[in-house]
């Protein structure tokens, strides 16, 4: 697993997070690597779904946050489900961006 950047393509502009992954079948392929922040590095072990990225050229698939080596994002709590977070405490105080 190699973890890069890519910038989109017009009129598009950002660095996107990807992953360069080998499958168990032997194939090499990216995966775009969603949510702000992540923990991949070189020997990761990640999941991979598929589901393309509109704007980076042959990305076609997503790396599942929250199983394996993969967390989930922070102080996420809106749309948990897509990004492997779990549900917060109820009473807690809220710490999103402000």
């Amino acid at each position: 697993l190699q973890v890069t950047t890519r910038t989109p393509k017009k009129p598009n502009s950002a660095l996107r997070k990807v992953a360069r992954v080998r499958l168990t079948n032997g194939q090499e392929i990216t995966a775009y690597i969603g949510g702000e922040g992540h923990n991949l590095q070189e020997h990761s072990v990640v999941l991979v779904r598929g589901g393309r990225v509109r704007d980076l050229p042959s990305v076609r698939y997503h790396v599942v946050r929250g199983t394996l080596d993969t967390l989930g994002v922070d102080k996420r709590r809106r749309g948990r489900s897509k990004y492997g977070t779990k549900r917060p405490k109820p009473g807690q105080p809220t710490k999103g961006k402000k």
